[in-house]
């Protein structure tokens, strides 16, 4: 398999688990069993209801489960605007539009950019920290999204020593935060 089916596959199971994501999955099935035959072997088990309460559960509601990267190096601080508009400005350099309901930063949004430019792999590679926290974070849960996310870690270079000791850095501390206004 290629990196773009990788990629596009991921982003679709990743995709909050509605009517059209189980229309789509028969066809994810076709091309990419080998890479998230795990989850698709545990979507199936727990079906459409199940799924779509323990999407909500750990994307929603678990803040070290966040589809959005630039979180992990940005938490919730005036830096990740920047991140987001950088990221913006990087699509529209490759000629591609986000839509304006969703975030730049969202990992489906990121995928899908990974899947139609050759730049999106460089892209997913640096936020390989977070993507590694979300990948310990889902395992520690169970969750069936832990064998999505592996698969995508495993298609990109090793963790470096330096993305190693960021990732424990912020697996420890926690993503960062400021005060505005005297309030955190």
């Amino acid at each position: 398999m290629t990196q773009p089916v990788l990629w596009q596959a991921a982003a679709h199971l990743l995709a909050y688990p509605d009517e059209r994501f189980w229309r789509r999955l028969p066809l994810i099935r076709e091309a990419a069993e080998p890479y998230f035959g795990g989850f698709l072997t545990l979507a199936a088990e727990l079906g459409p209801g199940e799924l779509a309460a323990h999407y909500v559960e750990t994307f929603d509601l678990d803040r070290r489960c966040c589809l959005y990267l630039t979180y992990y190096a940005d938490g919730d601080t005036r830096r990740r605007g920047a991140s987001l508009a950088a990221l913006k400005h990087r699509y529209r350099n490759a000629g591609w539009e986000v839509m304006d309901d969703e975030l730049p930063d969202f990992l489906p949004v990121v995928l899908e950019f990974a899947a139609l430019d050759p730049s999106g792999a460089a892209l997913l590679a640096e936020h390989r920290v977070g993507l590694e926290l979300l990948l310990a974070a889902l395992t520690a849960r169970a969750s069936p999204y832990a064998h999505v996310i592996g698969a995508v870690c495993a298609a990109l270079p090793p963790l470096t020593a330096a993305q190693r000791a960021a990732a424990g850095r912020l697996a420890a501390a926690g993503p960062p935060a400021e005060t505005v206004g005297g309030y955190l």
